[in-house]
């Protein structure tokens, strides 16, 4: 069977990294975390001391920084310039970052050229939220992963409470709310339900449900394809 390009966009907390892994898996597919690429640049930032809206710097930066991600068994390791960063680019101040530094138009260059070249052989699942827009516009299957925002912000409570870290359900409500209005209304390449996305709503469906859903759409390429 040809090895597809698997675009899934979507929202903070709609569970594109989970569905996109374990699809990866039921696949055989590569999972490519495009957040991780930019967190590692943000994180990179950091080290050096330059300001996440500084665009020379960071561009600079990131152009000669090397950033690597590899699948394994137990998720995904990411790599800064040879050193394992993967618990480090979870950090809530490095978090913040990525989403600034992403608003970057140099930085998104650079990164979205990167993550073209992982794609040039097909089998390969990507989340982000302008992968069918912008990174893989013609990408044989592009979702759009959802949820209502109360649903979103209920899944990061329950993250914060498997963390034993205190949360607002309420904050969190606002907080999600707050980063769809940016995503979708940034300069560079904002948040969008492209024309041919398939739209899936996840509010009332496990990972598992909205996975095996994804690798069914997948499956059904193939057959309209006559392949």
């Amino acid at each position: 069977m040809r090895r597809l390009v698997i675009a899934i966009d979507g929202p903070v907390g709609s569970g594109k990294s989970a569905v996109a892994r374990r699809a990866a898996d039921m696949l055989g597919y590569t999972y490519v975390d495009s957040g991780a690429m930019y967190r590692a640049v943000a994180l990179a930032s950091l080290r050096q001391g330059f300001s996440f809206d500084s665009e020379e710097q960071v561009e600079a930066l990131t152009a000669r920084t090397r950033v690597e991600l590899r699948t394994a068994a137990d998720g995904t390791t990411v790599l800064l310039d040879g050193e394992d960063v993967t618990q480090a680019i979870r950090s809530e101040e490095v978090s913040q970052g990525a989403s600034r530094i992403a608003l970057l138009p140099g930085v998104r260059r650079l990164l979205v050229a990167q993550q073209q070249r992982m794609g040039r052989e097909g089998g390969i699942i990507m989340e982000g939220r302008d992968i069918g827009s912008v990174v893989f516009p013609n990408a044989e299957l592009k979702i759009f992963l959802t949820a209502s925002a109360e649903v979103r912000a209920r899944r990061r409570w329950r993250e914060y409470q498997r963390k034993n870290k205190a949360a607002d359900f309420v904050a969190l409500v606002r907080e999600v709310r707050e980063r769809d209005e940016r995503d979708s209304h940034r300069v560079v390449s904002p948040l969008v339900l492209c024309n041919d996305a398939v739209l899936i709503d996840s509010s009332a469906m496990e990972e598992e449900e909205v996975a095996r859903l994804v690798t069914l759409l997948a499956r059904e390429r193939f057959t309209t394809d006559g392949e």
